[in-house]
């Protein structure tokens, strides 16, 4: 039976995708569950127009993301924290402290969820810090990490 997904569904298709699957998944799971509907004249164009507009916003998104990273390539962001005399953070600077210190030092608001850290940051000096607006785009930021006075 060909169907138009109307919701993702893992290992079959996004929504707006026009698939053919056996009629007993499509009529006891897929058309119960509301994730796809049978793929009528009107309901295959209605899936190319969402079809498109998922591509159009892709772009999009996949666009702002590239002039973002392009804004913040090679910036250098500064950090003060307090820290002790072997130059060890008193705590850690995390995805929101670096998130803060960005729109701070560049006026660009950034999302913390975009900070790609694999652990808190708990020293005084240089830290390469990766940024993925993106899947396909990202851009690394220095970060310079002082002890507060």
């Amino acid at each position: 039976m060909r169907v138009i997904l109307t919701k993702p569904v893992e290992d079959l298709g996004e929504k707006g995708d026009v698939v053919d699957v056996a009629d007993g998944y499509a009529r006891n799971y897929l058309v119960p569950k509301r994730l796809a509907v049978k793929a009528s004249d009107g309901a295959l164009r209605q899936a190319e127009a969402m079809r498109v507009a998922r591509e159009e916003a892709d772009r999009r998104s996949l666009d702002e993301a590239q002039q973002l990273a392009d804004s913040l390539a090679g910036t250098r962001v500064v950090v003060a924290a307090r820290a002790g005399d072997s130059g060890n953070l008193f705590g850690s600077i995390g995805e929101n402290d670096i998130a803060e210190a960005i729109v701070k030092f560049t006026g660009i608001d950034i999302d913390r969820k975009i900070v790609d850290l694999r652990e808190p940051i708990k020293e005084i000096g240089l830290h390469e810090v990766t940024l993925r607006p993106h899947t396909d785009v990202s851009v690394s930021v220095t970060l310079d990490v002082i002890p507060a006075s």
